[in-house]
């Protein structure tokens, strides 16, 4: 056997290549969460943002990007997403579309274009973001217009929260629900996003969902604060979250680049804790979250470079489960499978 051989051999043994191929063996890759309407447009004035501002003021600084983008353009950056997952062999999407006061509903429109187009490459599932919350009543106007029009409702409660003063982040998750239960679908929510002991996003979307009767329909994405708070808290949460039939969704590239932090805390990182998640039975799927934008603009959309950080960071070693968290699972988020 040549050395080129050997080599060869080696590879195609290795522990990546028994992932990948157990991947595309039980239906390949599920992108469980992307912004596929904003993708691909980060640029060098862009990039001078992104080193400068927290999250929270890019909420509304890609404003001027989202005011300038016609439906056309939309549907080329959805488009280009759409292509970058297929080429990697995902077989189903779930993406978030923006659909407030500023673009209006022109992304979600460009969205419609791209998912008949590739219909037949890719299943899509649209979600809409509440980048301007739900309580402003022109926001409500266009999230009432964006639920309407998609498959999923999607939620961003730290908005409202940011916005309009403590309580507020508990009305935005009210008014999900409801929607949702009016329209029969899921909901996808943004929770505990920044790492911090000051967060308990994550359980009150499990007490709404419990209190609204949503069981089973509802999917955390992020989930990283959790982390942040000692072993007594996050295990009473994950029982009930059990009990919710919540599943989560993680984005590992998404936060690795959180700021250092002088609060204290068990030592963690900024990575959603599939390992333990996983050891209650709690379904956790993953996604790319934005690509080569203005939160992300080192992100290219590989899967698999997400979930090796994934596992890596989380020292997760059950090979079983992390076939299914790529697919598996992503069905279930998505409401592709009974679940």
């Amino acid at each position: 056997m040549t050395n080129k051989e050997m080599l060869t051999k080696r590879r195609d043994e290795s522990t990546k290549a028994y992932l990948l191929q157990s991947i595309m063996r039980n239906g390949g890759w599920i992108n469980a969460h992307i912004h596929a309407d904003r993708a691909f447009t980060i640029n060098r004035e862009g990039f001078d943002v992104y080193q400068k501002q927290s999250l929270m003021e890019k909420w509304d600084t890609v404003d001027r990007l989202k005011a300038a983008m016609s439906v056309d353009d939309y549907y080329r950056h959805f488009s280009m997403a759409a292509e970058r997952m297929i080429e990697q062999g995902v077989t189903a999407m779930g993406s978030f579309v923006d659909v407030d006061p500023v673009c209006e509903d022109r992304a979600l429109k460009g969205a419609l274009k791209a998912r008949e187009v590739y219909r037949n490459d890719i299943t899509i599932k649209l979600i809409n973001q509440t980048l301007k919350g739900v309580i402003d009543p022109v926001a409500r106007y266009w999230f009432d217009r964006g639920a309407a029009g998609v498959d999923i409702i999607g939620g961003l409660p730290r908005r409202d929260e940011r916005d309009f003063g403590p309580g507020f982040g508990l009305k935005h998750l009210d008014i999900l629900m409801e929607t949702a239960k009016a329209q029969g679908k899921m909901v996808h929510v943004h929770v505990d996003q920044f790492n911090s002991d000051d967060e308990r996003e994550t359980e009150q979307l499990t007490d709404k969902t419990i209190e609204h009767g949503m069981q089973g329909r509802v999917v955390a994405i992020h989930s990283i604060s959790i982390t942040a708070h000692g072993a007594e808290y996050r295990q009473a949460l994950y029982r009930k979250m059990k009990e919710a039939g919540m599943m989560v969704i993680a984005c590992p590239f998404a936060w690795i680049d959180s700021p250092r932090r002088e609060d204290r805390g068990p030592t963690r990182n900024s990575l959603t804790p599939v390992d333990e998640f996983s050891a209650y039975g709690i379904p956790v799927a993953i996604g790319t979250d934005n690509v080569s934008d203005y939160m992300l603009p080192f992100s290219d959309g590989d899967m698999w470079e997400e979930l090796k950080l994934l596992i890596t960071g989380c020292r997760y070693t059950d090979l079983d489960n992390v076939v299914r968290v790529a697919t598996e699972n992503g069905r279930k988020v998505l409401g592709l499978t009974v679940h």
